[in-house]
């Protein structure tokens, strides 16, 4: 019961105020079955891209972090070619600094930041985290042209 009056009041605030960039949505009945987009930002190798996520919210959200992955294609060292993200947040303790405290925003709000701030240092993808520490403008040029081809409207 918890679980969910926290889940509608959360999609009702990312509906009135949500974070630039970003918007998030019920897919379908499920209140646990969610989709987002964000917007790559300016700046960015992704700028006017579009990226949609999957956000499955567990049973025992908010002591779980809920599942989040990209459903759009991303060239990036910290999401994998299955979407999913390497990002402390999404994790529980001890590796994870997951927290009841945080919400659906602020996971994706970190991942839009991630998304503008990659970490190569704790990659998913070793090859282009390499491109990204050793060849950044080959990085841009592949990231740019990914964002053209999967992301654009």
């Amino acid at each position: 019961m918890q679980r969910a009056s926290r889940l509608k009041r959360e999609l009702s605030l990312l509906s009135t105020e949500p974070p630039p960039g970003i918007t998030c949505w019920q897919s379908g009945s499920r209140l646990d079955d969610l989709r987002a987009q964000i917007l790559g930002a300016a700046d960015t190798p992704y700028e006017k891209g579009i990226f949609n996520l999957e956000i499955v919210v567990p049973e025992r959200y908010p002591f779980e972090p809920p599942k989040i992955r990209f459903l759009t294609p991303i060239y990036h060292p910290n999401i994998d070619s299955a979407g999913r993200i390497c990002l402390d947040v999404l994790k529980l303790p001890p590796k994870g600094a997951w927290r009841p405290s945080l919400n659906i925003s602020t996971l994706l709000t970190s991942i839009q930041l991630l998304m503008a701030e990659p970490n190569p240092d704790d990659p998913l993808m070793a090859d282009i985290s390499s491109e990204y520490k050793y060849n950044k403008q080959l990085f841009l040029i592949n990231a740019k042209e990914w964002t053209e081809k999967y992301a654009s409207q």
